[in-house]
């Protein structure tokens, strides 16, 4: 295919000279199979204006077409829309895109690159066929039971086709669970500093996020409102929340609890329970009762203790810091810390803490703040682990969208619905109460499910989808 560019399109003759211009014929590596013409120009705003503005003119003045109609600034996610309706791209390829250009972490980079390495497509595609062949097996009954003869009953062929259903349904189930890890490193793991006033939150997430990103001082009640502060700790988008502490006003020495306080203590306990981790910031104390000794106390205070008996431990998970830890010598710390933790939270009936219990300085460096870092780092690698027959081969469904999740949900259902229907004991099921008509439905509806997935579907439903995924 021949280009001609003209010269005389350019309003300033200097700026040809600045624009180095590149041709590439379609080929099957573009998202289009159309031509290209690509401006390589050099940097600064003036430039990169004058070529757009240059651009209009490069028409030939005897055409009789409207400048408007040839040449038009793309539309936000043309080229990407063009690369799926070409089959370039698939819409799970396109979202992992979208994901790859929001990235700010490692983490999440590498999720985004799963995505779009067409393995996800793959595996989806792998199990829609296994249903269409199921559902063929259930639709020979169908079609042709009455005038051939099968080698095996209705039901024998009904019960190949629920082992098929199960071990599917299983895969299906661990794509779900590896989906909703997936969130976390999208997203982003949301964690919560949980404490008495004064016990040092403040200070440990100045010292996470290594700036003053929330105000320390002595005085109770400093803390009034949620202070979030988003850190890439190891690759990991980390959403930190330094919450009000918690109190009732009923401690020695305490000012009573103001409204605007008792509105803080009450989102606090909010988005304690909402949280991905909850780090309890406990810290060494002087003993009121026998105040010989020493700093060897540490106190819990009811609130707090209330607040964690309310977690969802299937979900949550508890991390314990005790702050002050330089009013103690090392000896002390080694000696003192696991016998005192453990006691606690035995006496309380508190959760287990997921990492080991860690003694921290928010006032010495380093003071444990790198420990414990390297052990939420740790605690998050579990989180996000995959699950499965095969954890590396699962490792792809991490980039599973919340899109593609709900519908995975919805194929899962139908799966269920399918065995619902043919019953759970096939040998002692009378062959008259199979219900193969509908049972063919479900899993025509669960692979329909799997083709949303990758965007196979009728052109009317199509754009409600696309018109949100492209412009990404």
């Amino acid at each position: 295919m021949s280009f001609r560019f003209t010269r005389n399109y350019v309003p300033d003759n200097d700026l040809f000279d600045l624009v180095r211009r590149l041709f590439e014929a379609s080929t099957s590596q573009m998202p289009s199979p159309r031509d290209v013409l690509e401006f390589h120009v050099h940097g600064g705003n003036a430039i990169t204006k004058s070529v757009l503005a240059a651009i209009p003119l490069s028409v030939s003045e005897d055409s009789s077409r409207n400048t408007s109609k040839i040449i038009r600034y793309a539309e936000p996610g043309e080229f990407t829309r063009r690369a799926f309706y070409n089959n370039r791209l698939d819409l799970i390829q396109i979202e992992a895109l979208g994901d790859s250009l929001s990235a700010e972490t490692e983490q999440q980079r590498r999720i985004a690159v799963k995505g779009s390495s067409g393995m996800l497509s793959e595996c989806y595609e792998s199990w829609r066929q296994q249903l269409l062949l199921a559902r063929g097996e259930l639709e020979a009954l169908i079609d042709f039971s009455e005038d051939q003869q099968f080698e095996t009953t209705p039901t024998q062929q009904v019960q190949s086709v629920v082992s098929q259903v199960e071990q599917l349904l299983h895969q299906v189930q661990d794509s779900i669970q590896n989906a909703s890890r997936g969130e976390l490193l999208r997203n982003g793991i949301s964690i919560a500093l949980l404490g008495a006033p004064n016990a040092g939150k403040s200070s440990l997430l100045n010292r996470i996020v290594g700036r003053e990103a929330a105000i320390v001082s002595t005085e109770e009640g400093t803390t009034r409102d949620i202070i979030d502060v988003g850190v890439d700790l190891g690759g990991f988008y980390c959403k930190f929340g330094d919450l009000a502490g918690l109190r009732n006003g009923s401690e020695k020495n305490a000012l009573p609890v103001t409204e605007i306080e008792k509105e803080g203590i009450k989102r606090a306990k909010e988005r304690a329970l909402a949280a991905d981790v909850v780090i309890v910031v406990l810290s060494f104390e002087s003993n009121p009762v026998r105040p010989e000794y020493g700093v060897h106390h540490i106190p819990i205070n009811g609130e707090v203790a209330r607040t964690l008996k309310h977690l969802d431990l299937k979900k949550q998970k508890v991390v314990y810091v005790v702050n002050k830890s330089d009013r103690l010598d090392s000896l002390e710390k080694a000696n003192i810390l696991p016998s005192k933790a453990r006691d606690h939270l035995t006496s309380f009936d508190l959760p287990p803490s997921d990492i080991p219990i860690t003694a921290i300085s928010c006032r010495e460096a380093p003071g444990g703040i790198e420990e414990l870092l390297s052990s939420l780092i740790s605690l998050f690698e579990r989180m996000t682990s995959t699950s499965g027959y095969d954890s590396t081969s699962w490792e792809h469904s991490l980039g599973t969208s919340q899109r593609q999740k709900q519908l995975l949900e919805d194929c899962l259902q139908s799966l269920k619905l399918f065995l619902a229907q043919v019953g759970g004991n096939q040998d002692e099921q009378d062959e008259t109460s199979l219900d193969v008509v509908l049972a063919a439905e479900s899993l025509r509806s669960a692979a329909d499910c799997l083709a949303r997935i990758m965007g196979r579907i009728e052109s009317g439903s199509v754009e409600e989808v696309l018109g949100v995924v492209f412009e990404k």
